[in-house]
């Protein structure tokens, strides 16, 4: 049994922090997630200079699962598919190589090619029939039953919490491990999906700024949720970040003695830098007797 496995089996609620590249995956590791999720927002954002409408390809997101994967190891990754970057084919694809690259977990959704973050206006949805064609030629595809799908809808958004039900009901039936409703827009809407959807691993996306109320993970755990994302935070609040320090440094002063940074030795050790220096020495050593 895999450690996602494990984690889904047990009973508390699965925090999974957002990383949008291999330092903040590793970084989210080191700081106990016990789960790490690969977020699309982010990648397109941080790797590319992106918003997230559909502009990063397959291949370029099966490139940073790669890396991310490899970063917070051990800890499992979900990974972001999007919309599986095509047809069933296409999402059949996609799952092989994310389960190649060392993801545990994929989401796949429901929306039209090119898609949208899940909580940006003017979202589409292709029909259900589609959309669990997708879901079924995902979980056909995988290796190993260890590597879940997390099936996705946009119907909330595109028609009614009512569709996005259904549409939930018919990517279980297709194979679907784990279920996202995205974006309920209250705490009525989230106990209706938890209620619907007993016994299943639901996901909560907690967005900030967000159309979902903005819960933390006792009370979602309390409404019967599975797995809470806060998928952007950490990307939101570096952001801020680096835009004030380059703001800074543009003038020429450098960082201010005291501003909250960490130190130059303090970063390599996070890196794995010690690490990595003792591995090559030992192997040097075992060369040289």
């Amino acid at each position: 049994m895999t450690r996602l496995q494990e984690l889904l089996k047990g009973q508390e609620i699965i925090v999974a922090p957002g990383a949008y590249d291999a330092l903040s995956a590793k970084l989210a590791a080191k700081a106990g997630a016990k789960v790490v999720y690969m977020t699309g927002f982010g990648v397109s954002g941080a790797s590319f200079g992106l918003p997230d409408i559909g502009l990063v390809s397959a291949a370029e997101m099966s490139e940073r699962v790669r890396a991310i994967a490899a970063s917070c190891a051990p800890v499992p990754l979900i990974a972001d598919g999007d919309n599986g970057h095509g047809g069933p084919l296409n999402a059949a694809k996609l799952v092989r190589a994310y389960e190649a690259a060392g993801a545990d977990c994929i989401q796949i959704e429901d929306q039209v090619f090119p898609k949208r973050c899940g909580h940006m206006e003017g979202k589409e949805v292709v029909a259900i029939t589609e959309a669990a064609a997708k879901i079924r030629a995902a979980a056909e595809a995988r290796e190993s039953a260890s590597f879940k799908i997390m099936a996705r809808t946009d119907a909330r958004a595109t028609h009614d919490l009512d569709e996005a039900l259904r549409r939930g009901e018919a990517f279980l039936k297709a194979g679907a491990d784990i279920l996202f409703i995205e974006a309920p827009r209250d705490e009525a809407e989230l106990r209706k999906v938890a209620e619907t959807f007993k016994g299943v691993p639901l996901v909560a996306n907690i967005v900030e700024d967000g159309k979902t109320p903005y819960l933390g993970a006792k009370a979602l755990e309390e409404l019967g949720f599975k797995i809470v994302l806060f998928p952007v935070s950490a990307l939101l609040a570096v952001t801020a970040r680096l835009q004030s320090v380059y703001e800074t440094l543009v003038k020429g002063e450098g960082l201010a003695e005291g501003e909250a940074r960490v130190t130059f030795q303090r970063y390599n050790e996070l890196i794995g830098l010690g690490e990595m220096l003792a591995d090559a020495a030992a192997i040097n050593e075992k060369t040289e007797t």
